[in-house]
Order: C-alpha cells, then sequence, then structure tokens
C-alpha cells in the first residue's frame, strides 16, 4: 500500500475508533449535552468574582484593575488558551457535564465556538444584559456564518494569519511558499491551527480553501509533513512560537498579525508580513459556558471592553483588528500612527486577497484533522 494511502486508511480507523469510544462512554451524544439551548440569563446588578480563560498577550495590564476598581468585580483573568483543540481537551471532560471548571466566560475562534455550542456546551446570550456591545460591534463581523445572529458569541477580537517575519534574518520572505526555503531550514515554525495552517498551504499553490477538497487538505499537510521530516520545519506550535521568536530560534512562521507587534517590543525586526496570496481571516470571541457562575459579571466585562475608550487602551496594547466602532476616532485624536495601523484598521485593499478561516469538506473534517494532528505527535 502507497505510504499516503496507508497514512489516510490509518487516520480513518483512528477516527472512527474514537467515535465508537465517545459513544460508548456517554449517552449524551458523543460527549454533548442534551436539550434545548439555554440562555444565561442576568438577574440584578453584577457583582462578586469572575473567572475569564483567554489567549496570551491579548490584553494590556491595567484593563482588568481599571475594571475591577469600576465594577468591585473581582477577576481572575488566566492566559490558558494556547490552541483551540488544546483548550478543549482540557476542558472537555467537565463541560460535557454542564461544568465549566469555575469560568463564567472564555474566548476562543470562531469555528470552535461553533464546534462547542453544537455540543451544547455553550449558553446563548441575554441580549439585554449586553446594550453596549450590541450598539457598538463594528457591522463587518456582526453576523457570521457560523452564528448569524450573534446568539452565542461576541468577538473580543479579530486578526490575520499570515507571515511573522524577522526582516533582518529573512528580509526577502514575501509567499508563504518562503517557509519551505532551504536556507531557512530548522528556522521555521507552523501554527497547530489547522484552519490557519493548511489554508495558507493550500492558498500558496493556487487552491482557494473555500474550495478546497479533501485531497487538497490531505496534500497540503503532506507538504508539510515532508517539510517538518526533513527538519525544514522545527515546531508546530500554538501561541508559544512568540517565544521563539523572541530568542531568535525562528525566523519565520505562520502567525498572526497583532503578535508581530507585541514581539517589536524587543524587536523592531519583527514584523507581520502579508503573504503574497493573501491571509486567513478570523475572530477570536466571548462565549459564556454552560453552568457559568455569573453571568452577569461576564455581561459587565463584555460591556466594559466595548466602551470605545476601554477597547481603544486595549487596541493599543495588542494591535488587533478591532470589533468595536469609534476606537479609530479617538487613535486619531490621541495616536495618529495607530488610527491608520492596517493591523487595527485594515483596508479592503490590504485584505483583498484573503480568506475567512475555512472548515474543511465536512464528510472528511475528522479525517483531516486526524491526519493534521499526527503532524504534532510525529505520524
Amino acid at each position: 500500500m502507497a505510504p499516503r494511502r496507508a497514512r489516510r486508511l490509518i487516520a480513518a480507523l483512528a477516527v472512527l475508533a474514537a467515535a465508537l469510544g465517545l459513544a460508548a462512554c456517554s449517552d449524551l451524544g458523543a460527549g454533548g449535552i442534551e436539550g434545548p439551548t439555554q440562555t444565561a440569563q442576568a438577574s440584578g446588578k453584577a457583582s462578586g468574582d469572575i473567572t475569564i480563560s483567554n489567549w496570551p498577550a491579548y490584553i494590556d495590564r491595567q484593563t482588568v484593575p481599571d475594571f475591577e476598581k469600576q465594577t468591585g468585580i473581582s477577576v481572575d483573568y488566566i492566559e490558558d488558551v494556547n490552541d483551540n483543540n488544546e483548550f478543549f481537551s482540557k476542558l472537555q471532560p467537565t463541560l460535557q457535564n454542564g461544568d465549566p471548571a469555575g469560568r463564567s466566560m472564555f474566548v476562543v475562534t470562531d469555528w470552535m465556538a461553533k464546534k462547542m455550542y453544537d455540543l451544547g456546551y455553550l449558553q446563548n446570550f441575554d441580549k439585554n444584559a449586553i446594550p453596549v456591545v450590541n450598539k457598538n460591534m463594528v457591522e463587518s463581523v456582526r453576523h457570521p456564518n457560523f452564528d448569524p445572529e450573534r446568539q452565542f458569541s461576541a468577538p473580543w477580537q479579530s486578526g490575520m494569519t499570515g507571515l511573522v517575519v524577522n526582516t533582518a534574518e529573512a528580509p526577502d520572505v514575501k509567499s508563504i511558499n518562503d517557509i519551505f526555503d532551504p536556507q531557512y531550514a530548522g528556522k521555521v515554525t507552523v501554527l497547530s491551527e489547522m484552519r490557519d495552517t493548511v489554508p495558507l498551504v493550500m492558498k500558496a499553490d493556487g487552491i482557494d480553501p473555500a474550495d478546497a477538497t479533501a485531497e487538497d487538505w490531505h496534500a497540503a499537510i503532506d507538504k508539510l509533513r515532508e517539510a517538518i521530516a526533513s527538519g525544514q520545519i522545527i515546531g508546530v506550535t500554538g501561541n508559544s512560537y512568540i517565544n521563539d521568536m523572541a530568542r531568535g530560534d525562528v525566523v519565520v512562521a505562520i502567525g498572526w498579525s497583532g503578535d508581530a507587534v507585541q514581539l517589536q517590543a524587543d524587536n523592531p525586526d519583527i514584523k507581520f508580513v502579508m503573504p503574497e496570496q493573501g491571509c486567513i481571516l478570523w475572530s477570536d470571541n466571548m462565549v459564556i459556558p454552560v453552568g457559568a457562575p455569573n453571568p452577569e459579571a461576564a455581561y459587565a466585562f463584555m460591556n466594559y471592553a466595548y466602551v470605545p475608550k476601554n477597547q481603544a487602551q486595549i487596541e493599543a496594547y495588542n494591535n488587533y483588528t478591532t470589533p468595536v466602532k469609534g476606537v479609530k476616532e479617538i487613535f486619531e485624536r490621541t495616536d495618529p500612527a495607530l488610527a491608520k495601523s492596517k493591523l487595527i484598521f485594515p483596508t479592503e485593499q490590504y485584505q483583498k486577497n484573503c480568506s475567512t478561516q475555512p472548515d474543511p469538506p465536512k464528510l472528511q473534517t475528522a479525517e483531516i484533522e486526524s491526519d493534521f494532528q499526527a503532524l504534532q505527535t510525529g505520524g
């Protein structure tokens, strides 16, 4: 049997075994929660304590203390979302029992928010409890395909996946195909977020991710596998790639737009480079899990983050694409350079070749995910 076909068979068998295992050990529908979707009803004034999980380097040091001072709510803010699948695996054993492990709110990417919602792990929002979010959300993120009416999600930040480059060490990197250039061997990483990395490789090979077949996805994964086996690519990582770049161990990474700005604090040569073939667009979303304690405090935090002056403080730190109206006008008065940032306020021209973060073909999703997961485990 050809090696590629053998891997496909192994991946398919692994997916089948996992599905049978989940069905055998749970009567909740493969780890899901049966029954109608709940709504996180707000009752009374927000107070007390709240635990929030978010991604690293996503908030300045002052916003949480300012929120606590204004509201009297005590916040345990945990930066423990390094990768969507990793976070899901950590919480899924308790989430399937309606227990979010003490978290009132966490932040996950579009596709993971949808997956969790479909499993019954997330609650709908009480829309009356988030008037500031409803008023100030920018139009471009109001009706995403995964949650057209924003019933259960509100963007924390949006962003772009492309190339994060140490331009002093790799000045000519412009294309995703440059990560396969032998002159950068052993100094390249890619993201463990499959829906970021694989579509970019496909785009570089002239394939529109929106129209990609299962074989297209597998072929791109095989291309990555060969580069990992040869030592060209040294890591498939979550947010931790920023540490590799800060140390100088990596000079080119498939990475996230705002991270490049964070890295510039120590090395101004590190920049986000829009790939010639375009980027991948996404949002990371605030969601409220089933069983969340103190949803009133979660709504208070959402509303606080959507006040333009508060959002401007966050944006000045992380430089991701803001989901909040009125921030640009603040920067025009206070920091004109940020008002012109293509990362915070990208133009249609800048994103003309970009694609919304895609899903693989539905019937083959589990098999493709298993194939990609093998990149991280050496399969």
